[in-house]
Parts: structure tokens; C-alpha cells; sequence
């Protein structure tokens, strides 16, 4: 009887362990996908939390994007002054930038990947970074080229008209620019650049900017140029979004900056030119875009210029200006 009941309870027991495993095996996938739809939850209230005025602005109801998007991009370089009594002007202008790229955007998190059709061709031999994000309240652009195909010209007084070359120029910027919108219950920067908000009446908002210029050029003409530039501004702007009808929405926003802290060196030749700073030197940022919004269809057009001006004209002045137009079509899922 001992016997028996030994090798019940073994038998009993051995069952119960293949039920454990066979549940173990069962659950696993399920905890997991708790832990998904937890985590989803969290990521859900997370985005669409916030200060706002749904009468104005809103997150869209779906969760996914996906999004092509066509960039151009380009840079302008403008010398002008007075040498020895005479003046001088020139220009510089690099070659246009076309990249082609894909994102997805879940939630709030965003994955894109960019080509450079000239590039993968070895027609274009620049390199450019662009790095921004869009908030409510609160945003910022980061803009670093290393460039070397610029033509251009240069007219100097008492001299022939001359034609400059490409590849005798090379120069490496960097543009970063900030944002804090005050009226981010109703009025919104993504809805315009990210669409990852929808403005649903206009509104518009101040805005307090700071921008930050760093550029280091060469110019190995008949003889060597050297400029390096490093320049930090604060200022305020103003953003509007007009909605003149349901599924459109049309922005424009300027952010000048007056240059606080300004270090500028230029030598050509052995010969270095002083650059003192000079009342009103700026650093302005434009934006502007139209979107139109179909459904869950979305396409547009979008704009980021910015503008830096340093120097006197009785002097040395100096203007450069880099500007990125962006055509894209998107769907939410």
C-alpha cells in the first residue's frame, strides 16, 4: 500500500510538472505582450499628454507615420568692403544639396534614412548634417556643412570683373538655433515641420530665440584667405500659424538674434585684417511652410533660412546665408 501510494504521488507529481512546463510555455508569450501593451499605454499617454488647448492644436488619433521627403539645400557666402580707398565685392555660392529620404514615426519616436543621388554618383563630394527637433514649447535646428564646390565672382574697383573657379574655396560651418514658444496651449511649431501636432485654428505665438555660428573658411586664390567666425546671439520672434480652412495650414516665424558674443579673425596673406564688431551684427533665423492634410494623407512644403551678418561695409562685411526647402508626403497609420 506504501508502495502504491509512493508511486501515485510520484505519478501525480510528474504530471504536474509537465502542466507547469506546458503553462510556463503558454504564459511567456502573454507576459510579454502584457508588457508591450504596458509599455505601448505608457508611450500612448505619454504623447498625448500636455498642456493644450485641443480647440486649437491636437495630437493626431493614429500612432504611426511614415514619411518621404525630398531636401534641397544651399549656402551663399558675400564679402564686401574698402581696400586701400577702393571697394570690393564678391560672392560665393555652393553647390545645391539633394537628398531623398524615408521615416517612420511611432509615437513620438522617429527613424529616418537619407541618399545623396550625386553622391552615390561622385558628382558631389560635400558633406552636410542636418539635426533638429520640434517641440511645443520647445525646439532647435543643428546645421553642420563641410563644403568645397563653390563658384562666384569678385569685383574689386580699378580691377577687371573676375570669374573665381571652383574648388579654391572650402569652408566648414556650423548653425545651431533655439526656440521657447509662449503659446504652446494653442499655437504649434510641429504641426508645421514634424506633423506630429495638427493645428486646427490659427494662432500665434512669441518667441524667445538664442542661435550660435561657427565657420572656418579658405580661400586659396592668388593669395591664401583664412577666415574663422565664431558667434553666439539672443533675441526674440514672433510664429503664426493661419488655418484659412479645414485640412490647410500656413506658417511663417522670423527669429532675429543680435550677436552677444562675436570672434572673428581673417588673414590674407600674412597680412590679418581686424574685423571689430559692429552695431547691429545678427544672426536671423526664417521658417515657413504649407501643409495640407487629406484624411490621413499629408503633403507640403517646408523652409529653414538662416542669416548671419557681421562687419561694417566701411570696413569688412560679411553675409552668409544657408537656407534648406523640404517637399514631403506622409500617411498616418
Amino acid at each position: 500500500m506504501d508502495n502504491q501510494l509512493k508511486n501515485d504521488y510520484f505519478c501525480i507529481m510528474k504530471q504536474l510538472t509537465i502542466l507547469l512546463v506546458v503553462m510556463n510555455a503558454l504564459v511567456l508569450p502573454t507576459s510579454a505582450q502584457n508588457i508591450f501593451h504596458r509599455f505601448d499605454s505608457a508611450l500612448t499617454v505619454n504623447y498625448r499628454k500636455g498642456n493644450i488647448d485641443t480647440a486649437y492644436i491636437m495630437r493626431p488619433k493614429t500612432k504611426w507615420t511614415v514619411k518621404a521627403r525630398l531636401n534641397v539645400s544651399g549656402a551663399k557666402l558675400e564679402s564686401e568692403g574698402i581696400d586701400n580707398g577702393q571697394h570690393f565685392k564678391s560672392e560665393m555660392t555652393a553647390d545645391y544639396k539633394s537628398t531623398l529620404s524615408l521615416g517612420v514615426s511611432y509615437l513620438g519616436f522617429s527613424l529616418s534614412m537619407a541618399l545623396n543621388p550625386a553622391k552615390l554618383m561622385g558628382k558631389y563630394r560635400d558633406y552636410e548634417l542636418n539635426i533638429n527637433s520640434y517641440g511645443k514649447r520647445f525646439g532647435w535646428d543643428f546645421i553642420y556643412q563641410d563644403a568645397h564646390n563653390f563658384t562666384g565672382w569678385h569685383d574689386h574697383e580699378g580691377m577687371d570683373h573676375i570669374e573665381l573657379p571652383a574648388d579654391i574655396l572650402s569652408m566648414k560651418t556650423l548653425n545651431l538655433n533655439a526656440y521657447y514658444a509662449f503659446n504652446s496651449r494653442h499655437f504649434s511649431y510641429p504641426a508645421a515641420f514634424t506633423q506630429s501636432y495638427i493645428q486646427r485654428r490659427s494662432a500665434g505665438s512669441f518667441l524667445l530665440a538664442a542661435s550660435g555660428m561657427g565657420q572656418h573658411a579658405q580661400l586659396d586664390w592668388e593669395q591664401k584667405m583664412e577666415l574663422k567666425m565664431t558667434n553666439i546671439g539672443i533675441g526674440a520672434g514672433y510664429g503664426y500659424n493661419f488655418v484659412p480652412s479645414q485640412g490647410w495650414l500656413l506658417h511663417i516665424s522670423a527669429l532675429p538674434t543680435f550677436i552677444v558674443y562675436s570672434n572673428t579673425s581673417m588673414s590674407l596673406g600674412d597680412t590679418r585684417i581686424p574685423l571689430h564688431y559692429h552695431f547691429p551684427e545678427v544672426i536671423i533665423t526664417g521658417r515657413g511652410a504649407v501643409v495640407r492634410q487629406t484624411g490621413n494623407l499629408f503633403y507640403g512644403l517646408s523652409m529653414v533660412y538662416n542669416f548671419t551678418n557681421i562687419g561694417d561695409v566701411e570696413n569688412l562685411t560679411i553675409h552668409h546665408q544657408k537656407w534648406r526647402m523640404r517637399a514631403f508626403l506622409g500617411l498616418r497609420l
